[in-house]
């Protein structure tokens, strides 16, 4: 085998190894994103039905659970945000 024959086959094994890694990483990647949107899903669900509630009733006890509702929709928005940027 010729140097320039090396120098490819080195170039190769290096691709191949970075690409094998990467392969690995995204798929890794994909089902993390997968399992956080999945408990998203549960919160948006969540934050639904309290928003729901709060809207039936006018008590005191709705205030609370209104303030926490704008918490949790915050969180899910900063969540979709950074799964958002991750996909880019």
């Amino acid at each position: 085998m010729n140097a320039r024959s090396e120098k490819i086959e080195t170039m190769l094994e290096r691709l191949r190894t970075e690409r094998d890694e990467l392969r690995v990483r995204a798929h890794l990647a994909k089902a993390e994103m997968k399992e956080e949107w999945e408990k998203l899903e549960d919160r948006w669900e969540d934050l639904e039905a309290r928003a729901k509630a709060v809207r039936e009733e006018a008590s005191d006890a709705s205030k609370d659970v209104g303030s926490a509702l704008e918490i949790l929709g915050d969180e899910l928005s900063q969540a979709y945000r950074r799964i958002r940027n991750r996909l880019q």
